[in-house]
């Protein structure tokens, strides 16, 4: 594929997506298949082998002279957040099949089978829980994750994934659904989600690590409903115990920043109930998520200590009571030392410009790493971020994502 082909590829992954003002390729639904069916017929014109797992996950595979030696993995996501952008997750696995495309192009072979996965639903917008394909791939998946129900459509995860051509009584504690044998390294692309690849004039960054994070969807905080005229002694208002919580992590993210401790903290819903709460009305319930997430498990730990003595803080002073709901939680993701410098030699043997860099967010190659699975993230320059339609990625800076992870394979698979 050549920049014209992937522009076209990604042209076509906009059309099925369009959703204004953004993308939305709900997960294991019509779009993400239309998504997965783009990908296959670029890899029957490329040759590859294409086989599906119990969770729908797809995998292609360009068969290798020995087809017993640990293959090479690959891959990412087509899934987006509702009214999202076009790049994240679809980018890697564009990537991906660009430089499989290329090595194809030169006559080269392949000393181990070359795999590119693309997973489902990556986003935890869809049933809650993220990183769901690559979960059940890896034989994780926890087991209740199969009752979760989408919000849109009300179906269980079971029912999207039968829907899908998948067979969720298969996908179970330990099963590995992936294709069978050792996998020597996973690789994966992502759009940069900060502009420090923007800031510091560099197409692509080598992963350092992918942070872990603990998430709550829906905390809620119970006080009493009462007349806006109630004094302020006597109130057990919920809404000020949200505003205290959210302030109070904010300072927390201030001192950690100021210590050189790299964390984030992010509330994406925030609101009473607007069915029942009033302009006239001290608001008796209030609901907010938290995502909150570290380089290091030991502070991931200590944050969410810190996070539990702020809500225990916060009940006593306002009055209130806290229900945290299901905690889900992602691991950590240590990017390979090897394939890092690997990764950079082989940009750098391509004349293309690197920087180090940590990734702001959780991906796939997280899962594989926890693993014990070797891997390794190159991420996109893109200038306004992730998660909104105005995502920003050159094609060109894709390509030499592309023209790395063909340098790489070139030099080892």
């Amino acid at each position: 594929m050549n920049t014209a082909a992937v522009q076209a590829m990604l042209d076509a992954l906009a059309a099925i997506g369009a959703d204004p003002p953004g993308i939305t390729r709900h997960a294991f639904d019509d779009r993400e298949n239309a998504a997965h069916d783009l990908a296959i017929g670029h890899a029957r014109r490329l040759g590859l082998e294409i086989t599906r797992d119990a969770a729908a996950n797809l995998y292609l595979t360009w068969p290798g002279a020995d087809r017993a030696a640990p293959r090479t993995l690959l891959g990412s996501h087509f899934d987006t957040v509702r009214h999202g952008g076009n790049f994240d997750g679809a980018a890697g696995v564009v990537a991906a099949l660009a430089a499989v495309s290329t090595l194809r192009a030169e006559g080269f072979v392949p000393r181990a089978d070359v795999t590119i996965a693309a997973f489902r639903c990556e986003e935890a917008v869809w049933f809650g829980l993220g990183l769901i394909g690559s979960r059940a791939a890896l034989g994780i998946l926890p087991p209740e994750a199969l009752d979760r129900r989408r919000a849109d459509t009300g179906l269980t995860l079971a029912q999207h994934i039968a829907r899908c051509g998948g067979d969720p009584k298969a996908i179970t504690p330990g099963a590995r659904l992936l294709p069978p044998g050792p996998i020597r390294c996973f690789l994966e692309a992502h759009i940069e989600q900060a502009p420090s690849l923007l800031e510091a004039g560099a197409p692509i960054g080598i992963c350092t690590g992918i942070p872990g994070n603990i998430r709550h969807a829906a905390i809620r905080i119970t006080g009493a409903d009462a007349h806006v005229g109630l004094p302020r002694r006597f109130r057990h208002d919920a809404a000020l115990a949200g505003a205290d919580i959210f302030t109070a992590l904010d300072a927390m993210w201030a001192e950690e920043d100021a210590a050189g401790r790299a964390m984030a903290v992010t509330i994406g819903r925030f609101h009473t109930d607007t069915a029942k709460h009033e302009i006239t009305v001290v608001a008796g319930d209030f609901t907010f998520s938290i995502d909150l997430r570290a380089y290091d498990a030991a502070h991931l730990a200590e944050l969410e200590r810190r996070f539990h003595d702020i809500l225990a803080t916060t009940a006593a002073r306002r009055g209130v009571t806290i229900d945290l709901g299901p905690r889900n939680a992602a691991p950590l993701g240590p990017c390979d030392p090897a394939l890092q410098a690997a990764l950079a030699a082989a940009a750098a043997r391509a004349g293309i410009a690197t920087l180090p860099l940590g990734s702001p967010a959780s991906h796939d190659a997280a899962n594989f790493a926890a693993q014990g699975i070797p891997t390794g993230l190159l991420l996109v320059r893109n200038a306004n971020g992730s998660h909104n339609p105005h995502e920003a990625m050159d094609t060109a800076d894709l390509m030499a994502a592309a023209a790395t992870f063909a340098e790489f394979l070139r030099e080892t698979a």
